[in-house]
């Protein structure tokens, strides 16, 4: 049981690091929203100090997520997932996979009259693939404007600066895949045409 806790303990620094990077929190972000300093965020992520449940409470809040999922806590049996939608950059997201790295699923939901997303093409590291399941997507990808309509999916490397939004005045719904760069869903949408 010790040895257990241990384990569990020693796995928790590179879960927050991935957690954090995965929302693209910096620390100086994490840090305004938790009251927990830089310095002692730094050291949880890097296992030089032990995660107490003072400090795991409110980052387990920041990321919308449950204690039990924070520390990768073992299994109880019951199979269901507890969806707790984050809001960010004008977007609803319901994470749809327990673990931290890897591959991560979302569903995201975006609103038409929601205007406090940047509509600014972005880049970062990574793996994207997106599946619309209601409404219509655009989706800016390099020198592509695209609208994708339910049953359409896309996929594309991150470093490749994109945006996404409504594409008129009706919500969106759909599913993204995320991951490191390499970590491809190996499913291919047929190209639009014209």
């Amino acid at each position: 049981m010790f040895d257990d806790l241990h384990q569990v303990l020693d796995t928790v620094g590179p879960r927050l690091r991935a957690l954090r990077r995965q929302r693209e929190f910096t620390l100086a972000e994490l840090s305004a929203t938790t009251g927990i300093s830089p310095s002692t965020l730094s050291r949880l992520e890097s296992g030089d100090r032990r995660p107490t449940l003072e400090l795991l409470l409110p980052l387990a809040k920041a990321y919308g997520v449950t204690l039990d999922e924070l520390v990768d806590a073992p299994p109880t049996g019951d199979p269901r997932i507890h969806l707790r939608p984050v809001n960010r950059n004008g977007m609803t997201m319901l994470p749809l996979t327990r673990r931290a790295g890897g591959i991560q699923a979302y569903k995201l939901i975006l609103r038409p009259d929601d205007q406090s997303r940047s509509s600014e093409p972005q880049s970062h590291e990574g793996y994207e693939w997106l599946y619309v399941l209601n409404g219509r997507l655009r989706l800016i990808l390099g020198e592509h404007d695209l609208i994708l309509t339910p049953g359409e999916a896309a996929e594309f490397d991150t470093r490749t600066p994109h945006w996404f939004g409504t594409a008129d005045t009706e919500p969106v719904e759909f599913l993204v895949l995320f991951g490191n760069q390499g970590e491809r869903a190996h499913l291919r949408a047929k190209p639009r045409r014209q």
